[in-house]
Formats: structure tokens, sequence, C-alpha cells
């Protein structure tokens, strides 16, 4: 069926027929408000659509199927399943799960798809899809705009065959296979934060398996999120984890988001590790034992990835590319990449380390196997031993979904206007613009600065960074934020810095 754009909430229609917004297909996911922008039907029409794309696609119809802990999405999982019932498709639940969970399943049960039930560190009132055919990847553009076609256009097909079936002990494999057989050599003493999220039936007993002290910082399971929304890229929940570390005197402080595919890092002094920085730092880590890997690295990150003395002298390439955990992840494997590392928390350690997802429980290892190497050094040596650059937290003004795109083209053209008549950013010269994904600023001293639009939420995205000072940084900032500010469908932001 059709979605219908009359269903509205609260009516008759709505418990019938399916409300689907079409701005909830993004680039690498789909996310709506529910229920104001999503049904229970809505979500049967898209298991429909997906179950109707596995089969275009001549892809086996069998499907790994999981939800995060929010109150709806068992409720919002099972009328998706009800749709890939619809289309054929061989349903293999794996129950309440992180999204690094459900993609490890697709390893595990040997499922060819996968289809997770979250809304990652959306506030409730969100919920959404991750999905993917190819593992380890996800849905990127094409393959969004091939669903949402589908699914608009109301070409989901039935097909006979389909069925459902609850798989135990995916949770259990997961977790036998993040730890394996490593010990802690050395005593470590972490502060383990997951905002009351899905994460909390995971990390504590990983990081206690492994032999680390674990300090629980709002570890009950929560679907309330009572102290603040998990997500380790907003200052409220790193300042909590630094509040903690300083409070239980621990060597570093774990945290993080709703799904469990990001992890965020606060250091033994209670100082927080942008995810970029803690990128670098576990780079030259891995540097040393992989001499010569090429590092993804997304456009809002440090360009230490690129400058660092350290990782040039293990002969490092550095690969800057399109912000999103499905290109991402893409990238690293068109490359062959040992690792990618994002800005916001999403990490992808591909082969030796790990199988190219983005898991927030296997970053959380791999640190803790780097604090083992470095037994003489504390998290904040490893911080305090990388090349100075000032930074700031990623910025996120309102924008319309239906208006955050041509936005950012008339503030793109504007700055590559500037550029070509030799203007300045922060009072440097400006010596490029890359327009891989928004627009990101090249100073002349390395100084850079970004606009993009957010993939998931209504937002545009800002960040920058100066290897001079904070007021060149603040500099830089002011100047990119007059040049959005031209644009009058641009609103608040989130936070400060």
């Amino acid at each position: 069926m059709k979605p219908a754009p009359t269903v509205t909430p609260n009516t008759w229609e709505f418990l019938r027929d399916p409300m689907i917004a079409p701005t909830g297909f993004r680039e690498y996911d789909a996310r709506w408000k529910y229920p104001e922008e999503i049904n229970l039907p809505g979500m049967t029409a898209l298991g429909l659509g997906l179950g109707t794309q596995i089969r275009r696609r001549g892809i086996e119809p069998v499907i790994a199927v999981g939800n995060d802990y929010r109150d709806y999405s068992l409720a919002i999982k099972n009328a998706l399943i009800l749709g890939l019932v619809q289309a054929g498709i061989r349903v293999r639940d794996i129950g309440p799960a992180l999204s690094p969970m459900a993609y490890f399943a697709q390893f595990h049960l040997d499922a060819p798809a996968v289809a997770m039930v979250t809304a990652s560190h959306n506030p409730n009132g969100w919920t959404g899809v991750k999905m993917g055919f190819e593992r380890p990847l996800t849905h990127g553009p094409d393959e969004m705009s091939e669903l949402r076609d589908i699914v608009l256009g109301g070409e989901g097909q039935p097909h006979p065959g389909g069925s459902w079936e609850l798989v135990d002990g995916v949770r259990e494999a997961y977790l036998d296979d993040l730890a394996g057989d490593f010990r802690m050599s050395r005593p470590l003493k972490v502060v383990c934060a997951t905002g009351n999220g899905t994460a909390a039936a995971f990390a504590p007993e990983l990081l206690k398996r492994i032999g680390v002290e674990v300090v629980e910082s709002h570890t009950d399971l929560d679907y309330t999120f009572p102290h603040y929304n998990p997500n380790p890229e907003a200052m409220e929940m790193l300042h909590d984890m630094s509040a903690s570390v300083k409070a239980s005197g621990a060597d570093l402080a774990l945290g993080f988001d709703g799904d469990g595919d990001r992890c965020g890092v606060v250091d033994d002094e209670g100082e927080e590790i942008f995810a970029d920085k803690v990128g670098v730092i576990m780079a030259r880590d891995l540097a040393a034992l992989h001499p010569g890997a090429t590092f993804v690295a997304d456009v809002k990150s440090t360009g230490l990835f690129a400058s660092d003395p350290e990782l040039k002298k293990h002969g490092i390439r550095a690969d800057y590319w399109k912000t999103g955990h499905s290109h991402m992840k893409r990238r690293v494997k068109e490359l062959g990449a040992l690792a990618g590392f994002e800005k916001s928390g999403h990490y992808f350690l591909a082969e030796p380390i790990g199988r190219g997802y983005d898991c927030g429980m296997r970053v959380a290892v791999e640190i803790c196997k780097l604090m083992d190497r470095n037994p003489d050094s504390s998290m904040s040596d490893l911080r305090r031993a990388l090349p100075v650059t000032w930074s700031m937290p990623t910025l996120s003004p309102w924008c319309a979904d239906t208006e955050k795109y041509d936005t950012l083209a008339r503030i793109v053209s504007r700055i590559e206007d500037r550029a070509r008549e030799g203007g300045t950013l922060g009072g440097r010269a400006i010596s490029e613009v890359v327009t891989v994904n928004g627009a990101r600023v090249i100073l002349d001293n390395g100084a850079w600065g970004l606009v993009r639009a957010s993939s998931n939420t209504p937002n545009l995205v800002v960040v920058c960074e100066s290897p001079e000072s904070e007021a060149e940084l603040r500099a830089i900032f002011a100047d990119l934020d007059a040049l959005i500010r031209t644009e009058p469908g641009v609103g608040d932001y989130d936070q400060t810095f």
C-alpha cells in the first residue's frame, strides 16, 4: 500500500494506513519522530519495502533484526518484522541489542541482511532503522534512495515463504567475541558511563571480564534517560564523565551512546578528549604495530591524522572522507584501511582488529589494550604527547530537514567565492576548500573550519580547529558563523563552547 500523505496522528486512518514522512530517508539510515512522522503501519510498509529491495537484488531472503532499549522500540520492530515476513523474508530476531551486536549477528548467524531498530543518540521521541546487505556495510545514499522510492511509491511486493524466529545466545557470543582471551596485565580503573541506555546491558560486564576495575555511572537500564541523553559527543555527558573520574580517581572514563556504536573518552585528569584526538592516540599505537597502514578520518576530524610526525614516521597514509557511518565503513573497505575514525566517536576497526563496522564496545576493549601496551603512561600522558591543537565540540545550529541542503549549497558557494577573491577566515588566508562533504576551509597554517549538513537531524554542523591558539579558533568560528548567519533559516546552536 502506498503511504498516504493525508494521514495524521489520532485519526481512524492513523491506525490503519501507512504514514511515512519522506524526510526520514536520510543519507545512511532512516530516522523519524514517532508517532508524528511515522506510524506502525508505516513501519510495516518500510519492512515490506526493505524485503522487496532484498529480493530485487537477488539476496538470500534472510535478515537479522534487533532493537534498542527504548519503550517503543519493540512495537516498532514488530511492525517492521510484519512487513519483512509479508515480503517473504526469513527473520532471525536477536531481541534487544546494540547496533554493533546486530552487525555481529550478520556474521555469527551468516545472515546476508540486517535491520536494527534504533534512534541511535537521538532523544526519546525519535525512532529509525540502520540496515545493510553487504556486511560489514550499511545502506548509503544509493541504497536509501532506492528503498525510499520502493516504499513511497507503494512498490512493496508480498511474497510467500516469510517466517519469524527468535534467536537466543547472540549477546553472549558477541561478548565472547569482544573479550577473546585478552586480560589486563596492569591495574586499570575505568568509569563506565552508559547514560542508562542499551550499552548498560553490555559495557560493565565486558570491561570486568577483561580485568578492568569498573566504576559504574548511570548503568541502570532506564529508557526515560533520567540524567542525560546518552551521547558521548555532547558536553553534558562528557562533563558528567569528568566529574565521575575526579570523584573516583579512575584512570579514564569510557562513555557510550544509546545504541552502543560510539565511544567517548575522558582522561585521568578529567580532561574530555574529543573522539578525533582519541583516534590519533589509537592510530599512533596501531601504527607501531602496523606500519604503512591507511587510516580514514571524516572531514570533521583533526588535521593531525595527516600532519602528526609519529604517524608520518611509520609511513601512515591519511584519507579524509565524508562524515557518516555508512560512508566511512564503505571507504575503509574500499581502501583496505586498517581503521576509520569519526569525530562523533564512531570508529571502524578492520581486520585483524575488528570486522570493519562501528562498535563502541570493540573500541573500549582496544583502548584498554592500548593502556596495557603502555604500562608507564596515563591517558593524560598520551593526550599531552600529541601535537597541540585547539578544537571545539561539534556545534549544530538548527536548520529544517527540507531546507538544510539548499541552505548549505548557498553557504558553500559564498565560501568558494571568498576563497577565489583572496579572502580570509579568522584572519588567515584560505589555501583550499574541500567540498567532499559540505565545505572544509583549510587555512595557510593548517587551521580549518567546516560546515556541513547533518544527515540524521534537522541541523547544520560546524567544527573548527587551530594549531596556533584558542583565540584563532574562536576567530575562525566567528567568521564562519557570520557566513552561516546570512541564511535566515538557520536557528540557534545546540550548545556553546
